[in-house]
């Protein structure tokens, strides 16, 4: 019975990256199936608490859709998914799906962090464009003020907009994805 059980668990977490793997603009960009030592726990993290994960994530990006008049929000979905090592990404969006598509490795962030790089994430997908450009800057400063962050500066070449809001990354991002972070 354990042994069926804990097959349909990872059952569960590798059916849901396939269903994941489709939204990236590049599939090395998560690379479980290749993790050989930590594969089969991954899959089962992701079989039980992938649902609940994304609930949470669902919430946070329903705060930042609060900060817009119903006919400003755009159709946006958001799923967590454990980046590979060599992606130097925390949370990506991909504006070449229909909608939208943020994707937010949680294992790289602290949960109560979360909002955070979903409210970046967002601007990035509230524009449909890439960049952190000026236009960037005015949506993400509507966002912080909505959300509660300190608001970042309007300056274009700001650097700080690659990062903000500010937030603390993981030691170990798979540490969460194998059940050891939460």
């Amino acid at each position: 019975m354990i042994a069926s059980k804990q097959t349909e668990t990872y059952r569960v977490g590798v059916e849901y990256l396939q269903r994941i793997q489709p939204l990236l603009p590049e599939a090395q960009m998560v690379d479980v199936m290749d993790n050989l030592r930590d594969r089969v726990s991954i899959c089962n993290w992701i079989g039980t608490q992938i649902e609940s994960v994304n609930i949470s994530l669902q919430a946070h990006l329903n705060a930042c859709h609060d900060c817009f008049d119903q006919i400003d929000r755009k159709s946006i979905q958001i799923f967590a998914i454990p980046f590979a090592s060599s992606v130097r990404l925390d949370g990506f969006c991909n504006i070449t799906t229909v909608p939208t598509t943020i994707l937010v490795d949680v294992g790289r962030v602290a949960p109560a962090d979360w909002l955070a790089l979903v409210a970046h994430e967002y601007a990035h997908a509230h524009l449909g464009c890439p960049g952190h450009d000026r236009e960037y800057a005015k949506v993400l400063s509507h966002l912080c003020l909505g959300l509660g962050f300190p608001q970042p500066s309007l300056v274009s070449d700001d650097r700080s907009l690659y990062y903000w809001p500010m937030y603390s990354p993981s030691i170990d991002p798979l540490a969460w994805w194998r059940g050891e972070g939460n």
